[in-house]
Parts: structure tokens; sequence; C-alpha cells
């Protein structure tokens, strides 16, 4: 950032406003936003630019550099939007610079934690992220004008504004998974999304989607039609649908409405998130996403696998170099069972000379990323591990006869990886560390109190506990995020009698609230 000297801000807009507006900034549309041109500067706050490369602490605030000259906004924001919700922008065009803030640190830090191993591109070039100086961009408050925005550029298009809310998406080159929430989390962007309904016709997986009114599906067309929701696949093909209301019976992964998380589940099919959850959760979860993060499971597994931004995916291998982990505690089985909850562990080798040091093989490149992204500055056994991409393309098992001390392992067939099984639900069940773990295959005799003592002898207190369908799953919450790392090394695939093992899982709630049983 040497030799920049003070930059006029523009107006700040949260990010439907942002997206709605940037749309209509890219170079194929040829429509400006309002917010493009101004008539003077002195209307606007000056920013002090202080960022220098390497030496800035984390920052919801990114400053992005090496932009293309023609960039658009609308390029930028795809970026950030596989880690959560894109709060404002700042583009400093004459320098080839932007400044992109995020709605949380947290999702600042997983952004620039996996573009530190893949070099993101926009139009085939390399661009650089770090983190700013500024915790937020403060902008011109006397220019903020999100329905101006908002009715400008939809004026602006002459094809006039679509009749319907919903629309019909058809998805070419389906090479990974693409869910509901997968769905919910990219078209959500350009407005309120009510209605889903997900269904395969002549061999191809299609999908109906319902806004709020027809500019959210106006907006969303224009922006994602083509697009590819992973780095060369799964590309979007968006028509408007003759429907104007979708008629949603059951809530699952095939269906979901947004407005009624009461509706069963019905064919048999578990619910997204069973209703006594949503009510253990609070007043402020209103719906069945409420109390999610929004870096979901499904935001987080299109994110390792370069979402749209991603066109300049390097590199082909999987290994992982973990290092300062605590060489009195770690086993090859603790990093198998971590580092399994983003990807199929194949091979764990703990270092020889540096038994605080691991290469962990993961069963793809996209998965060693999604771990790195989450994995990365957590704490594991009292001390804060790193997390790199490694320059080995395999881990190498000891030869035959060499005692490596129990050092290496080899997972190439374990039975307890959690995605070997293409289009499993556990792709949608991917969440950051946190405090709350997802219990499930819990035996029908055990009780509460039962499950607080066995995660309590990990070490940790629980702070609350929740059990629902049927108590045959529960929720229950740490005090620390740490301490619920623990708890799943130890206790994930735990026998609980009768060839009942426990599966533990993160959940991402920021709070789950004690309240009587009725």
């Amino acid at each position: 950032m040497d030799g920049i000297g003070d930059v006029a801000v523009g107006v700040k807009r949260g990010s439907d406003e942002l997206l709605s507006g940037s749309i209509y900034n890219s170079p194929s549309s040829g429509l400006s936003s309002v917010s493009d041109t101004t008539s003077n500067g002195s209307d606007s706050k000056k920013l002090r630019v202080e960022d220098r490369v390497g030496d800035a602490p984390p920052s919801r605030v990114l400053h992005i550099r090496k932009l293309p000259n023609d960039v658009s906004e609308t390029e930028i924001i795809a970026l950030g939007l596989p880690f959560g919700k894109v709060t404002n922008i700042l583009t400093l065009k004459g320098k080839n610079q932007a400044f992109l803030e995020l709605s949380t640190e947290e999702a600042a830090m997983t952004m620039v934690n996996y573009y530190s191993a893949v070099t993101p591109h926009v139009r085939s070039v390399p661009v650089y992220i770090q983190y700013s100086n500024h915790k937020e961009l403060k902008t011109d408050n006397s220019n903020q004008s999100g329905g101006t925005l908002a009715s400008g550029a939809n004026s602006s298009n002459g094809g006039g504004m679509a009749s319907s809310p919903v629309l019909r998406i058809i998805i070419d080159n389906m090479f990974y998974p693409v869910t509901l929430d997968v769905l919910q989390q990219i078209f959500s962007k350009f407005g309120t999304v009510m209605k889903i309904i997900t269904f395969t016709k002549n061999n191809q997986f299609q999908a109906l989607l319902q806004y709020n009114d027809p500019a959210g599906a106006q907006q969303a067309k224009v922006a994602l039609d083509g697009q590819n929701i992973y780095n060369a696949c799964c590309t979007l093909r968006i028509d408007y649908s003759k429907l104007v209301n979708l008629n949603v019976k059951y809530n699952n992964d095939k269906s979901r409405d947004y407005t009624r998380p009461e509706l069963p589940a019905g064919d048999g099919q578990p619910p997204a998130l069973d209703p006594s959850v949503v009510a253990a959760l609070g007043k402020d979860s209103g719906s069945l996403l409420g109390a999610l993060s929004p870096l979901s499971a499904a935001a987080a597994a299109a994110a390792a696998a370069g979402r749209v931004a991603l066109s300049g995916h390097s590199g082909t291998s999987g290994v992982l170099l973990v290092s300062n982990l605590n060489e009195e505690m770690v086993t090859p089985h603790s990093l198998f069972t971590l580092f399994g909850v983003y990807g199929d562990v194949q091979r764990v080798k703990i270092l020889f000379n540096k038994k605080d040091s691991a290469l962990i093989q993961m069963a793809d490149m996209n998965q060693a990323q999604l771990a790195m992204s989450h994995l990365n500055g957590q704490k594991m056994f009292s001390k804060i591990i790193r997390v790199t991409m490694s320059k080995h393309h395999t881990v190498q098992l000891p030869r035959d006869g060499l005692d490596d001390q129990g050092l290496t392992k080899d997972f190439t067939n374990s039975p307890l990886h959690r995605f070997k099984k293409p289009g499993s639900k556990n792709f949608q069940n991917i969440f950051p560390p946190s405090a709350t773990l997802h219990l499930s295959n819990i035996p029908q005799d055990i009780t509460e109190e039962d499950l607080k003592i066995l995660f309590s002898n990990s070490g940790g207190t629980v702070k609350a506990f929740k059990f629902f369908q049927d108590h045959k799953m529960a929720l229950i919450q740490m005090t620390t995020i740490e301490e619920a790392i623990q708890c799943l090394i130890d206790l994930h695939n735990y026998n609980m009698g009768n060839n009942h093992h426990l599966k533990v899982s993160f959940l991402q709630i920021n709070h789950l609230k004690q309240f009587e049983r009725s």
C-alpha cells in the first residue's frame, strides 16, 4: 500500500444492496450504480490507508490487491461469499485495490486462511488478500439509501421486472453434491428465499426457488445464470418459472419452506433441524436456519471446492502439515478423528525427529483445504496448532519390518470415514469448531445425566443440554471450543453398549439455552 494517500470512501451498503447494485456495474450489463459517481469528493469522509503487507492483526476488513483494471464489485464480493455475509465494499479502481468488510472477524480469518494456501484469481489474474488495519469501513452516511439503489438498478433494466418470484434452476456438470443449503446460501445474497423444492428430471438435478418478491428473482438470475457453484462444475442454468407460489408440504433434504419450520419431514426423512431444537434455541431462531452460522456446512464445502471466483485453483496434493502439536498427547488416531470432521483421512504420520509435527493425507485437495481453513489456529491438547499445505503428494508408509513406534497409521479402509458415500448427508453437516456438539446414535436407555457425566469426564464443563428426535440425538454445549474439540476426539465412535457407537460433530449454534421441559 506504499504511496497511497487519502482516498474517498463510497456509499456503505449491506450485502443485499451491495449485490443488487454491483450486478449492474458488471461490464456485460452496460449499466452503472448510483454510487459510482459523485458530484464531487467534498461530501465523502476520508479514510487514511495505513495497511502494510503482513503486519496487520486479524480484522473483519480485508485488503485486496492486484485486481484487474476492469474488475466489477460482483467479482470482488464473490471472493468473500463462501465464507459469510459481506457487509461493505470499497474499490480503489485507479490503484487496482479494494477493501472488503465481512460480518464477523471469524469469517474473515477463515477467508484469509483459505486463500493463504490457494491463490484466488479474478479473470485469470492472481490477487492478494490480507488483513486491513481498519476494523470497519467508515462511510458517508448522508448518501446511504438502499431503497434508492435497489429501485434505481431495477428501473434501469430495460427488460422490465420479472412477473414471477419463482426461479427454475438446472444444474449441469454436477460433479459435487448440491444441497438445499448450498442453494439457499448462494441465492439468499439477492433477496429473501422463502421456499425451495429440488427434484430430478431427465437425469438432471433441478430446483424451484421462490423469493419474497420478483425483484430478488430478477437480480439472482442476472448475476448467477451461467456461473459455476464449484470450480469448473455444477453450472447454474436459470429461467423464470410460470409458477408464482410453491406449495411445500415437508421440510427435509428435498424441500424446504423457511417460513414454516414446524412442517413435518415426511416420507421417513429426517428434518433439517428438529423443531424442538429450534424451540430450545430461543426466540432469535425465527427459521430452520436461524440459529446456524452464516458459514453453513454447504458454504464451507463450497469454499473448499473453490466457488466461482477460484478459477486459478492450483495444486493437486491433499497432504497437510500440522505443527505445534502437543507431542506428549497427540496420536495418529486423535488427528484422524479431528481432521476426519472435514474429510476422509487416508494416512497420518507423526514425524519421527520432530514429534510436534505431523503429515495428514486427506482424500483430495478440497478436503485438505476445508480442514486447513477450519482447524488452523484452533487449540488441541492445550496448544494452538498450525495447519498448512504440505509439499508432499502422499504420506509414505514405513518399510516392511521397520518399527516407527506407531507414529504412522493407514486409515484408507477405515469404516469411520464420514464422506465415503457420494451425496452423504454428512456433507450438509460440516461446521467450524464450536462449543456446541451434535450427538447421534444414542441408545434409548442413556439418560441426560449419563451423557453429562461422560462429557465432563473428558475434562470439560457442560453448560447446556437438549435431547431431540425421541432421544436418538442431542445437543450439548461445553464451556469453550477447546473443550468441545477434546470431547469430540475422545468420544466420537465411543461404544455406548449394545453396539451403539456415539457420533459426535460440531454444530455452529451461538448459544443453547436451558429451559424447562413440558
